[in-house]
């Protein structure tokens, strides 16, 4: 079933910056942040009347802000602030493609997410978060998930075989990134 992965998302997210050139040294701020145009910094319309859900200044699941912060600490203490930045960086298509290359099939519709997609705003399969994940551990190679690899009859020959086809979605210098700031 399709569920919202929430703060795991994150890594996939991250990973879109980091192959767009940003660091795990960069530095961004975790400070209250408006994102809302429509909205003043404080999180009220700027139209008279306006209805207050249309600002989106999201919190760290703490309530506190650390200030400036380096890619690394935000993602290893998984802080949502700096997450919707980056991804602001990064872009949201950019991060859907990544997303769909890296066997997330669910997450297919820019027109339908925000910057609440890094906080787990899409819904996906734990089947292909998990293999998403698999991608990290595989130097930025994606093997699609597969429950039979071979079928053989009763006297072991072999009817059907699954041949895994392989692609390169992300470069291994981002794996190597994203594996060191989650370790």
């Amino acid at each position: 079933a399709e569920r919202q992965p929430g703060s795991s998302f994150k890594p996939v997210v991250y990973s879109a910056a980091f192959k767009l050139g940003y660091t795990p040294e960069t530095i961004l701020f975790d400070t209250p942040t408006q994102f809302s145009t429509l909205c003043d910094a404080y999180g009220k319309p700027l139209r008279a009347g306006a209805d207050e859900s249309i600002c989106y200044t999201p919190e760290n699941y703490d309530g506190l802000f650390r200030g400036p912060v380096s890619l690394r600490e935000a993602l290893a203490q998984s802080l949502n602030v700096p997450a919707v930045k980056i991804l602001y960086l990064a872009g949201i298509p950019n991060v859907i493609s990544l997303a769909q290359s890296m066997g997330l099939s669910t997450i297919n519709d820019p027109a339908r997410y925000g910057l609440s997609l890094v906080l787990g705003g899409g819904e996906v399969t734990l089947l292909e978060l998990t293999n998403a994940y698999g991608v990290f551990a595989n130097n930025g190679i994606y093997h699609k998930h597969q429950g039979i690899l071979e079928v053989r009859d009763r006297d072991e020959s072999i009817l059907e075989k699954f041949i895994s086809v392989e692609k390169e979605v992300l470069p291994e210098n981002v794996t190597t990134l994203i594996s060191s700031v989650l370790s």
